[in-house]
C-alpha cells in the first residue's frame, strides 16, 4: 500500500506522519515568515535546533533573529543578511553556506537552503532546512590542503603523472609529463601508444617486459629507465614507475597509475662516470702492465750485464774480454733503447696539458710522406692521400707526426712479399658526427682472432720480422687515446688492414 500525502483525508494520520518525520531527520526544519512591516515570525521550527543551533523552540519569538545575528561568525554576517535580502526581494530560493558561534559546540558550518513564497498579504515565507556541514567543510579542508601540497611537490619537481584505464585503453598525461616532452599543453587524455611511439627502440624490450612482470604480478611495482623522443628531435631519459591500482576477479589489471620523472642529467652523469671509471680501470691495467714489464725487462737486461760482467771477472783471457765487452754493449744498447721507450711511454700517460691545435691533416699527411721516401729501400712504395686540403682537426702536432709515421712504416715494413704496398688515407665522418681517418694497406695482414686482444699490447709481435719490437702500436694507441681519440681495426690475413682513428672532433 502507499500512502499519499496529498490525497490522505485523515488529518490526524497525516500529522502523526509529519511528527515522526521531523523527530527522524537530523536537519532543523522551518518556517519563517518576513511580513511588510519586517517582523519575523516561525510558525514551524523543528525540535532539532536544540542540537543544531543550541537553541530552545520557545525561544523562537520576533527577537530571535538578533540571537541568531549575534551567533553568526563577524565575517559571514554580511553576506547571510544580503542573501537573505535578495531572496526574499527576487522570490528566488535561499541557498547558503554560513558559519556561526554556538556556546558550546564553537565555530560550525551551516548549510540553508530553502524555498520562498509570497502571500496576497504581501508576507513572504521561507519554508526550508538548516544542516550542519561541519565535518563535510573539514573534510573538504582537508582535501584542498592535501591537493595544494600535491600541486606544489609536482610543481617544484619534474615528476609528470599518468594514469592508464585498461578497460577504455586510454591514459590520462598530466602537463609536466607533456613538459618533459617539451611540448607547451596542459593535462590531456590519449592512448598509450603514445608513449610507445617515441620510446628509443633500443630500450622497448625491457621497456615492455618489466612493466608486463608487473602485470603478472610478478614484481610489487613497475620502473624502468628508457629514452623518448622530444618534439625536438632529442633524447631524453625518464624513470618511468607505475602501480596497478584496480584489477579485475581474475587479476587482469584494470587502471594503472604512474608518473615520469626527467633523469637525463643524473644518466648523463651516470654514463659520464661509467665512462670515466672504465678510463681509470684500463689506466690501472695499463699501469699493471707496465710495471711488470718494466720489471722483467730491466731486469733481465741488468742480469745480462752482471753475467757478462761475473765472466770478464772470471777469465783473464783478453780474446774473452773483448768478446764480453762486444756483448756488453749490445746488451747496453739494448738497455737504452728500453728505457727510451719506456720514458716515451710514461710521457705520453703523464702529459695532462697537452697542446692541441687545428691542424691541416692532408699536409701532416704528406709531410710523412717525404719523410719515408727511400725508407727500407723499398722504391715501389704507392701512398694515396684522399684526404682534402682545406680540413683540419684538433689535435697535437707532435702526435699526429708520431701516430702518421708510425702507421705508415708499419705497413712498409710488414708488405706482402709478392706485391708492392699501397698505403691509402681517406677520411670520413662517423654517424655521431666525429671526423675520422681510414689507412688502409695491402700487407701481411693479422689475424685478429688470435691476436685482436694483444694487438695494441706492449712488446706483442705478431710477424717474424728481424725489427719488431711490439712497442709502436701501444705508443699510438696512448698519444691517440691522450687526445680523447679511440683506434679501431680491421684486418685478414694475406689481404690487408685498414685502422681507423676516430678523432674527439666534430
Amino acid at each position: 500500500m502507499v500512502f499519499d500525502l496529498y490525497e490522505n483525508e485523515d488529518c490526524l494520520e497525516v500529522n502523526n506522519f509529519y511528527r515522526k518525520l521531523f523527530a527522524e531527520m537530523p536537519d532543523l526544519l522551518f518556517q519563517f515568515v518576513i511580513d511588510n512591516d519586517n517582523n519575523y515570525s516561525f510558525p514551524l521550527v523543528s525540535k532539532s535546533v536544540d542540537d543544531i543551533f543550541e537553541l530552545d523552540v520557545n525561544e523562537f519569538t520576533n527577537e530571535i533573529i538578533y540571537i541568531i545575528y549575534d551567533r553568526i561568525f563577524p565575517q559571514d554576517r554580511e553576506l547571510f543578511f544580503k542573501s537573505l535580502v535578495k531572496a526574499r526581494k527576487e522570490l528566488q530560493p535561499w541557498d547558503l553556506e554560513f558559519r556561526a558561534i554556538l556556546p558550546v559546540k564553537g565555530l560550525r558550518w551551516f548549510k540553508v537552503a530553502a524555498k520562498t513564497e509570497s502571500s496576497s498579504d504581501g508576507r513572504v515565507s521561507f519554508n526550508g532546512h538548516v544542516s550542519d556541514i561541519t565535518e563535510l567543510k573539514d573534510k573538504e579542508e582537508r582535501l584542498r590542503i592535501s591537493e595544494e601540497r600535491f600541486q606544489f611537490a609536482l610543481d617544484a619537481s619534474t615528476v609528470g603523472i599518468w594514469d592508464w584505464d585498461m578497460v577504455t585503453n586510454r591514459v590520462f598525461y598530466s602537463s609536466l609529463s607533456l613538459k618533459i616532452l617539451e611540448l607547451d599543453s596542459t593535462d590531456v587524455f590519449d592512448d598509450p601508444e603514445r608513449w610507445d611511439k617515441i620510446v628509443h627502440p633500443e630500450d622497448l624490450p625491457k621497456y615492455y617486459s618489466d612493466i608486463q612482470e608487473h602485470f603478472d604480478n610478478k614484481i610489487p611495482y613497475y620502473e624502468n629507465y628508457h629514452r623518448v623522443m622530444t618534439s625536438s628531435g632529442n633524447y631524453k631519459w625518464i624513470l618511468d614507475r607505475g602501480k596497478v591500482i584496480k584489477r579485475d576477479e581474475n587479476g587482469k589489471p584494470l587502471r594503472v597509475i604512474g608518473t615520469h620523472t626527467d633523469v637525463s642529467q643524473q644518466k648523463e652523469k651516470e654514463l659520464e662516470l661509467i665512462k670515466t671509471m672504465k678510463l681509470y680501470s684500463d689506466q690501472n691495467s695499463r699501469l699493471l702492465n707496465f710495471s711488470h714489464i718494466v720489471s722483467h725487462n730491466l731486469n733481465t737486461q741488468a742480469g745480462n750485464i752482471k753475467s757478462i760482467l761475473d765472466f770478464i771477472d772470471a777469465d783473464v783471457n783478453k780474446e774473452t774480454i773483448t768478446e764480453m765487452l762486444e756483448h756488453l754493449r749490445t746488451v747496453s744498447n739494448d738497455l737504452n733503447e728500453t728505457i727510451s721507450n719506456l720514458t716515451q711511454i710514461v710521457k705520453t700517460q703523464n702529459n695532462i696539458n697537452i697542446a692541441v691545435l687545428p691542424l691541416k691533416l692532408c699536409e701532416y699527411i704528406e709531410k710523412t710522406i717525404s719523410t719515408i721516401k727511400g725508407y727500407d729501400k723499398q722504391t715501389k712504395v704507392s701512398i694515396v692521400n684522399n684526404v682534402p686540403k682545406y680540413l683540419t682537426i684538433n689535435f697535437n702536432p707532435a702526435y699526429l707526426e708520431s701516430v702518421l709515421l708510425n702507421f705508415t712504416t708499419n705497413a712498409i715494413k710488414y708488405a706482402h712479399p709478392d706485391r708492392d704496398p699501397v698505403i691509402v688515407f681517406e677520411f670520413c665522418i662517423e654517424p655521431e658526427g666525429y671526423k675520422s681517418l681510414k689507412i688502409t694497406d695491402n700487407g701481411l695482414g693479422i689475424d685478429l682472432n688470435i691476436y685482436g686482444d694483444l694487438l695494441f699490447g706492449m712488446y706483442k709481435t705478431f710477424h717474424q720480422h728481424e725489427e719488431a719490437r711490439g712497442i709502436g702500436l701501444y705508443i699510438t694507441r696512448n698519444q691517440i687515446e691522450a687526445m680523447k681519440g679511440s683506434i679501431f681495426v680491421e684486418s685478414e690475413v694475406g689481404v690487408g688492414t685498414c685502422f681507423k682513428i676516430v678523432f674527439n672532433d666534430m
